[in-house]
């Protein structure tokens, strides 16, 4: 009788491919969109998914300071931060956000959506958010990504 082997991927074998969204002209609402790129940060999406291993593909986000929000959430949500001084807590609007770092409003979501250890630090380093249509990572020739599918 033959034993049946769980195959196991090691990092060395990890293929990442390069995509890209269009945070604009994609119908999905911020934490939408998040929870999907955060799948294919992880490498869910893949049929070689390991938890103990970070084999998600690198996203290339456009346009971010046009991402939708629904409600009040574009007038009344806040992100909270501490400088570090005791009685340091302090807040940044959206709207705030979305002007000066339209990109961090996706990050932040991304973030707060992936595993909570070191490899949720790795993943983040293979988000690229950028304000407008432009971006310059074409040398790596990224696909577009329909989030609607995954």
């Amino acid at each position: 009788m033959e034993r049946t082997k769980t195959y196991s991927p090691k990092a060395r074998e990890v293929e990442r491919k390069w995509w890209v969204v269009d945070a604009a002209a994609s119908e999905l609402t911020l934490g939408r969109m998040a929870a999907k790129i955060s799948r294919v940060l992880q490498g869910k999406h893949k049929p070689t998914y390991a938890p103990h291993l970070d084999d998600g593909d690198f996203i290339v986000i456009v346009n971010a300071e046009q991402v939708k929000v629904t409600g009040k959430k574009a007038a009344d949500k806040v992100y909270p931060y501490n400088t570090g001084w005791p009685s340091g807590l302090r807040h940044r609007k959206f709207a705030d956000v979305r002007e000066k770092k339209p990109g961090d409003i996706i990050k932040l979501a991304v973030k707060r959506m992936l595993p909570k250890n070191c490899l949720a630090r790795d993943m983040l380093k293979k988000l690229k958010t950028y304000r407008g249509p432009e971006h310059p990572h074409a040398a790596q020739q990224p696909q577009p990504l329909d989030l609607t599918k995954i």
